[in-house]
């Protein structure tokens, strides 16, 4: 009995990590013969395991979906990542995920051999979740799956959008793809009314079924459909843009340059170009200045101008503290009131 209930155990985690097998493979990898094969998958779906047989030399078994989750076997590595990913599921920005995350993660832990379970332990004791900036707004997990199967059967959605300052709209469109960047989830779809794709935040939509007709995909906006929101997110969404080679490596600069902040680019080994937007190039000017990092404005021009009338705002103050006057980079001495001469901000 012992060596039976083994070998089911054997025979389920191997119909869990391939997405079909062939009987005489199933056999040959248990060491026994396919009528016991047979027998043995019989009595996994007496324990509620749903696997698929498909008859004929081409046919095989398939371990599918059933009305209830039956009990999953793990080895010891995803053991430990799915416990990670548990614990750190309630900072994603899902509502309701933290408490459904814990009640999972209780079961798990009660069935984790102790090795694994002080790995678990030593991990989550020693580390401290920094979270940047205020939280988002919680996104319905009911509604996230509801738009991932829209997207999936290519069926149009019907849903009630609220823009940045609560006014509602009405909005149908072809979803396409969910992304989710810095812990925000965006829908982007083509909109049937504006004729053009559309990045929605998926906290603020409200579907309004019911959905449909079923659509043809459309190509979509992007290869790289993160970069793609990304740039949106960054960029386009701001009246006042901009272009700016930062003197790091991309690596460095990508350290503090969220996908949120900025899109960025390789120029070079120790140089790379941020494209970004923001409310103004007054705000502009302090966004970049921010990053930390040397850097040359590249468009626009009046970016550059901006820049100097921060210097000399900057430079008066300073007058007033009883400072010395700084110079500019052409020498000349900047006194309060006077203008700087042309030339790319650094």
């Amino acid at each position: 009995m012992l060596e039976t209930s083994a070998r089911l155990l054997r025979l389920l985690s191997l119909l869990q990590a391939h997405r079909e097998w062939s009987g005489a493979d199933l056999a040959d990898r248990l060491g026994v013969t396919p009528r016991t094969v047979r027998r043995d998958v019989d009595r996994l779906r007496e324990l509620g395991y749903p696997v698929n047989a498909s008859p004929g030399t081409g046919g095989g078994y398939q371990l599918g979906a059933g009305a209830e989750l039956p009990p999953l076997l793990l080895d010891d590595d995803e053991a430990v990542a799915v416990a990670v990913g548990l614990r750190t599921a309630a900072g994603q920005g899902i509502e309701g995920i933290g408490e459904t995350s814990v009640r999972a993660l209780a079961k798990l832990e009660q069935v984790l051999p102790n090795r694994l379970r002080r790995r678990v332990g030593a991990l989550n004791a020693f580390t401290v979740p920094m979270l940047r900036g205020p939280q988002p707004s919680a996104v319905d997990p009911a509604v996230l799956t509801e738009l991932a199967h829209l997207c999936r059967d290519g069926e149009r959605l019907r849903f009630e959008y609220s823009d940045h300052g609560g006014t509602p709209t009405r909005r149908s469109v072809e979803p396409h793809r969910l992304v989710c960047t810095e812990r925000r989830w965006y829908l982007v779809a083509w909109d049937l009314d504006r004729d053009d794709w559309r990045t929605f935040r998926v906290d603020r939509i409200t579907p309004k079924p019911p959905h449909g007709p079923r659509f043809a995909p459309r190509t979509p906006p992007a290869e790289d459909l993160a970069a793609y929101v990304s740039r949106g997110v960054s960029t386009r969404a701001y009246a006042s843009h901009a272009v700016v080679r930062l003197l790091v490596p991309i690596e460095q600069a990508t350290e503090r340059v969220s996908p949120s902040a900025g899109t960025l680019e390789a120029d070079g080994d120790g140089a790379c170009i941020l494209r970004t937007g923001a409310a103004s190039l007054d705000v502009m000017v302090i966004h970049v200045m921010l990053m930390g990092f040397e850097f040359e404005v590249l468009e626009p021009a009046e970016l550059t101008e901006a820049i100097r009338t921060a210097r000399d705002r900057l430079a008066r103050s300073l007058a007033r503290a009883g400072e010395p006057v700084p110079r500019a980079p052409d020498g000349a001495d900047r006194t309060p009131g006077t203008r700087s001469g042309s030339g790319a901000a650094r």
